[in-house]
């Protein structure tokens, strides 16, 4: 294994790191993860689709379960074509957005990038499933009454679902923050080993777990520091969406519209381009790559 311990304040390096992230070759960076994101609402709005179609609560689990084994396959192909992507912009590389899709052509590194998902999609699901069984059954209840009643698109129906919130969901949704945390870590650190070292499935595996045992502190700040830069993040956006949209208002609704999309998805797009960003830093530093910093900006570039 070859991972190393970083110290607390390494979660906040990863996030700054994040933010930089783009200024070598922002058009290929930015151009990468949004067509990434574009595939990745793709599920979602097939969904929507036959949420409005009325075919049912059966149709509509039968759907999301399809939409859910599809991107198994094809999100871990995404993750390791964006790091890719980063990684060539980082180190001065020629790259362009669509070399994106270029873990899709057939071979090693397609397939490694397949299973070690797959392997995760499957470990997770185990231990949703074991958490839930534990401490969470009549959470799970609870969920298919609210995915049935989302299912009618009656407000009121969906109103009261949500007043009944069962007793062990607090808990619940701790165990799956420590949970998300652990496997976000792994997710991190094992991609990077796939994509960027041409590491077996097993290797990452065990790289991610190890990197992410030895970061829990590092991993904890970050999550802290990211939860409270989202939520000021988040503020910002929303207070702009909303002037725009009131001043668009005044016109016609669909002025309102037109003029906030573009910052709602502009908001998306640079929330997604930080998360990869701090995906590729965690990876650097914690498999200690040379010294574990970014290559010196070009002369014509501040830091911030």
């Amino acid at each position: 294994m070859s991972t190393h311990a970083r110290g607390p304040a390494a979660g906040w390096s990863w996030l700054k790191q994040a933010i930089n992230l783009g200024r070598s070759n922002p058009r290929a960076i930015f151009g990468a993860v949004a067509l990434l994101a574009l595939v990745a609402m793709v599920p979602s709005l097939v969904q929507v689709v036959v949420s409005a179609l009325g075919l049912g609560a059966n149709v509509s689990m039968a759907v999301m379960a399809a939409c859910t084994l599809v991107m198994a396959v094809v999100y871990p192909l995404l993750i390791g074509g964006v790091l890719r992507v980063i990684d060539d912009a980082e180190h001065g590389r020629p790259t362009h957005a669509g070399a994106l899709f270029d873990t899709f052509r057939p071979g090693d590194d397609r397939n490694r990038l397949v299973g070690f998902g797959v392997v995760m999609f499957v470990a997770y699901l185990a231990v949703f499933v074991a958490v839930v069984a534990l401490f969470g059954k009549d959470v799970s209840a609870w969920y298919m009454e609210l995915l049935a009643a989302s299912s009618q698109n009656d407000p009121a129906v969906q109103a009261q679902v949500l007043q009944d919130i069962p007793p062990g969901f607090g808990k619940l949704m701790a165990l799956g923050i420590l949970a998300g945390l652990f496997f976000g870590g792994v997710y991190a650190i094992g991609f990077g080993q796939i994509a960027l070292r041409g590491h077996g499935v097993r290797s990452a595996l065990a790289d991610g777990v190890s990197g992410t045992l030895r970061n829990v502190l590092p991993i904890a700040l970050l999550a802290l520091v990211a939860f409270v830069g989202f939520f000021a993040f988040a503020l910002v956006t929303m207070l702009v969406i909303a002037l725009l949209a009131g001043i668009g208002g005044l016109v016609h609704p669909l002025l309102a519209a037109l003029l906030a999309a573009p910052v709602y998805f502009a908001a998306l797009l640079v929330l997604y381009v930080v998360m990869f960003g701090v995906m590729y830093y965690m990876w650097r530093d914690v498999c200690d790559e040379g010294d574990g910093q970014a290559p010196p900006l070009p002369p014509d570039r501040l830091e911030l």
